[in-house]
């Protein structure tokens, strides 16, 4: 008895699924942007469905994506901690001056904090950033204070964790009411107090 024949495959098969895997890439990167700028101006609590429709896509292909709103603004706020370390340290390495670069990072990392309602969302809600966020935050820090103690600009005494302290004040700063009008103040006194100008030693 004859084995039957398999049947040949659909011509185009291939390059129908191709097709359907760059639409589903395409619409993955529709909805994260879509989501991060939908974050970012309204906050964590905002209705997917918003996200839904500045993505173009349905809720249906939202879903299938991001099973969870949560899942969504977790990615969001990783990829924008990601965009912001990688801004600041190109920032960094192309201002000389060591002072302005670390007097740069804090400038930056508020204004980031004052302007994005999703980060001050999430940090109300969780207490602060995740911990690989924390440790990436850590080595930049580091390698800033370095750069000012080794120029004789800063404080003698004054640690990473220091400023890491400050940095995560003054963001708890952004978030009380009126906190978007007054953390650049209340850096720049902040700032002053790190200066080499400052002999006194400070409290163990």
């Amino acid at each position: 008895m004859r084995e039957p024949r398999a049947a040949a495959p659909t011509a185009g098969a291939p390059t129908a699924t191709r097709g359907r895997r760059a639409d589903a890439e395409r619409n993955r990167a529709a909805i994260i942007t879509a989501a991060t700028a939908v974050f970012a101006e309204h906050g964590a609590e905002v209705d997917v469905r918003e996200i839904a429709r500045r993505s173009g896509v349905g809720m249906g292909t939202l879903y299938r994506h991001f099973p969870s709103k949560e899942d969504l603004l977790r990615l969001s706020l990783e990829q924008e901690f990601t965009a912001w370390l990688t801004e600041a340290h190109e920032r960094a390495a192309a201002t000389q001056d060591p002072w302005q670069a670390l007097s740069g990072f804090f400038e930056q990392v508020l204004t980031t904090q004052a302007h994005n309602r999703a980060l001050m969302d999430s940090y109300v809600q969780t207490g602060g950033p995740t911990e690989a966020c924390v440790q990436k935050c850590r080595a930049f820090i580091d390698a800033l204070r370095e750069r000012c103690e080794r120029a004789g600009l800063l404080r003698r005494g004054v640690s990473t964790e220091d400023l890491l302290s400050l940095s995560a004040s003054l963001c708890q700063v952004v978030q009380t009411p009126g906190g978007q009008h007054r953390w650049r103040r209340l850096m720049t006194i902040s700032l002053d107090g790190l200066s080499s100008r400052h002999r006194e030693p400070l409290p163990s």
